[in-house]
């Protein structure tokens, strides 16, 4: 072949691989807001950000930590995590091993028939033909791609990233179940120290009964109003049995946050350390900035990056291929004869191929990698403007929240100063019982609303942690 051949086959290789390829934008292309809407403008912008970002979760609560860690040890969501980590980084190992030369070992024993009429009678012509032959070889076969085009290094590429973004789906599985197990115990002191205050309501409504069932019986009140007075008492009993299902529902979950039973659940949480009044954590200065270390946008950046990684790697296949193959063996018609010097044979050799006409086939599968990385773009933009969207709720409803438990808290000393005094002018008998009845209701409700409150203040921060995808990760 003449070289003016060769250099225009080359050309056409090198032709067929200079078509432009087009890439998706980079995550940072992506423009966030310098500050959240719903910023707080008086928020502690002394607290560091960490340690602000701390005081979210009930990191005091004993329990928390334990059933915590209990959740992380054996959690099947975290367990399926982790096995996805495995898979990605041995496909990584598999990656990184394409780059390296392939080595591999063979022997064989042949044994073989053969006729002279294969060689047209040769073999009555003066000289014998071994009619049974036994052939033995034994030998080492080595190749290895050149990726002068960086074929194969894009797909490591590829690999590291779908390893690193694995690696941040599992931290946002450990970040649900943190954050899942914060609310239940949460909700679950809540609960204690809403059984607390009914309980007190229990016995100040069957103090007030017994003293109306006496003053019933002495005539200085109406037989009704002990009737009332004991209604009073059941509804107050009625209300502390509700919560045995909201109790229920909280240890059932934590049972299968941490794949305990509930009796070890209870166990734990009941070891833990009770509010004698909830105090909602101030708000704190959150950067923008937060919503780019949330795993979940870690991981959809590293799945963006991939997908143009896999542009180039698919890219790389219009151009040609350099392989440098060896072998080196043995071989030799008796066993004994496989370590003469004779018995050694070996070749060693080069080979450059490339597409000439593949009809589109690589074409269209660049084509296919690039819709992939529009799309996995597009995702990226997706969690990380659905992220800005939950810090900003979780914010914004963090504000009204504070509001209305500084509303509701006032409310309730109007309603127990209420109650006082229709309680004595009942007692002077300057009012009917009637309206102690609908004052210790109008109590009861807003201690109910006060504490739901205050247990969504706690729940809306423990939202806010997630939201902002818990401690940094970088």
């Amino acid at each position: 072949m003449s070289r003016g051949t060769l250099a225009t086959i080359g050309m056409v290789f090198l032709l067929s691989g200079c078509a432009s390829v087009n890439y998706a934008p980079e995550s940072a292309s992506v423009v966030l807001p310098d500050r959240f809407a719903y910023a707080d403008d008086h928020a502690n912008t002394d607290m560091p950000v960490r340690a602000a970002i701390e005081t979210l979760l009930p990191s005091d609560d004993a329990s928390f930590i334990a059933l915590r860690d209990l959740a992380m040890s054996d959690s099947p969501d975290l367990q399926a995590a982790v096995a996805r980590i495995d898979q990605a980084r041995a496909g990584l190992r598999r990656a990184g091993a394409e780059r390296l030369p392939n080595v591999a070992a063979s022997a064989s024993v042949e044994r073989q028939r053969i006729s002279s009429a294969q060689f047209g009678g040769a073999g009555g012509a003066g000289f014998a033909i071994d009619a049974d032959r036994t052939q033995f070889i034994a030998g080492i076969n080595a190749s290895w791609d050149a990726d002068i085009f960086g074929r194969l290094r894009a797909s490591e590429r590829v690999a590291a990233l779908q390893l690193d973004a694995a690696s941040a789906d599992a931290v946002a599985v450990r970040l649900a179940l943190e954050t899942d197990v914060a609310r239940s115990v949460s909700a679950y002191r809540m609960l204690e120290l809403r059984v607390a205050l009914i309980a007190d309501d229990v016995d100040k409504a069957n103090e007030f009964a017994a003293l109306n069932a006496v003053r019933a019986e002495a005539g200085l009140s109406p037989a009704s109003d002990a009737v009332r007075a004991r209604a009073m008492a059941d509804l107050a009993m009625a209300r502390l049995q509700a919560l045995e299902a909201t109790r229920a529902a909280i240890l059932s979950a934590l049972s299968t946050l941490t794949t305990r039973s509930v009796v070890e659940v209870r166990s734990i949480v009941d070891k833990g350390q009770r509010l004698s009044d909830a105090q909602p954590v101030p708000q704190f200065s959150v950067p923008s900035i937060l919503l780019r270390q949330r795993p979940d946008v870690i991981a959809a950046e590293y799945r963006l990056a991939a997908a143009n990684s896999d542009i180039a790697a698919a890219a790389a296949l219009r151009f040609p291929r350099l392989s440098i193959n060896g072998a080196l063996g043995l071989i030799s018609l008796g066993i004994g004869g496989l370590f003469d010097n004779e018995a050694i044979i070996g070749a060693l050799g080069a080979e450059l191929a490339g597409p000439l006409l593949d009809f589109g086939r690589i074409g269209a599968q660049i084509d296919q990698k690039e819709a992939l990385a529009r799309e996995a773009f597009a995702n990226y933009r997706g969690v990380i403007f659905q992220a800005m969207g939950e810090v900003e709720a979780s914010l914004g409803t963090i504000a009204a929240i504070d509001r209305q438990v500084s509303a509701l808290q006032s409310q309730l000393a109007r309603d127990q100063d209420v109650l006082a005094l229709v309680s004595e002018r009942h007692r002077l008998g300057l009012d009917n019982f009637l309206a102690v009845i609908d004052a210790q209701r109008t109590l009861y409700a807003s201690n109910d609303a006060l504490i739901a409150a205050q247990e969504d203040a706690l729940a809306q921060r423990i939202l806010l942690y997630r939201a902002i995808g818990g401690l940094p990760l970088r």
